[in-house]
């Protein structure tokens, strides 16, 4: 389904990803790992297109789209949930939640504009798709809560609610689990493979190693932008660079 080839990216000289190759599967759940400053998260905003590669390509089902806009390739089926909750203030949950769906929208800004029955017949599926998803995640009786008012952990949930509503074919998770409480964790993990048992394609970026072990198919391990590991997750466990570069010690060669 992805295949990221030679994919470089630089910031003031330093390179945060320097020639990544990556290829993913449909249907699979694929962890990448790594230490601070490994260029995690630089890697999801280069296949979401938040990001341009300085070289390399971004294909998807075959196509490249590494030259589409963000919002293209949101049409495409590829969402992102970030690592720092986004919050539409002043707005409800389930009105965060909606604007996920903006990509799928067919009817129209004349359509919207004049309130004809094509526009009226999108904001109906995009709500019942924002409370199905609501439901998912667990925060239905949130629905019309202002937004900002929700805890942190569900600030994250209503996140990846938002993605859901936009029926994605790929999810990047950026460190959904960041700040969450144990027993938020392991609500987040069930959601997770529930998702990935649907067939949905996910790439999870996440500091929990143990976490990303439970629940990836292969891991990709990231080093001062560039990929040192490859495999299953016990494969990984054992490679002595991922050892090495986790615990700052040097290789035996």
């Amino acid at each position: 389904m992805l295949e990221v080839s030679d994919v470089s990216r630089q910031f003031g000289g330093v390179y945060a990803l320097r020639d990544v190759n990556l290829k993913v599967a449909e249907g699979e759940l694929r962890g990448i790992i790594g230490p601070n400053g490994a260029g995690k998260s630089t890697l999801f905003n280069l296949i979401s297109g938040h990001l341009p590669a300085d070289h390399g390509t971004v294909s998807y089902n075959g196509a490249r789209i590494d030259r589409l806009a963000a919002h293209r390739r949101a049409a495409l089926g590829i969402a992102i949930v970030f690592q720092a909750a986004r919050i539409f203030r002043g707005m409800t949950v389930r009105e965060n939640v909606m604007v996920g769906s903006h990509a799928s929208t067919g009817a129209g800004f004349l359509s919207a504009v004049l309130r004809l029955p094509a526009h009226r017949r999108d904001e109906r599926l995009i709500r019942e798709r924002a409370d199905a998803a609501l439901g998912r995640v667990g925060l239905a009786d949130w629905a019309d809560r202002p937004a900002e008012t929700l805890p942190l952990g569900q600030q994250r949930s209503m996140q990846l609610a938002r993605a859901l509503c936009a029926d994605p074919k790929l999810l990047l998770l950026d460190e959904p689990a960041s700040g969450l409480r144990a027993t938020e964790r392991e609500a987040l993990s069930a959601l997770i493979t529930e998702l990935h048992e649907t067939g949905l394609t996910i790439m999870l970026v996440e500091h929990d190693v143990a976490m990303v072990t439970r629940l990836a198919d292969r891991i990709t391990v990231l080093d001062l932008g560039q990929v040192i590991a490859e495999g299953t997750p016990e494969e990984v466990r054992g490679d002595q660079r991922v050892i090495a570069a986790y615990l700052g010690e040097e290789v035996a060669t």
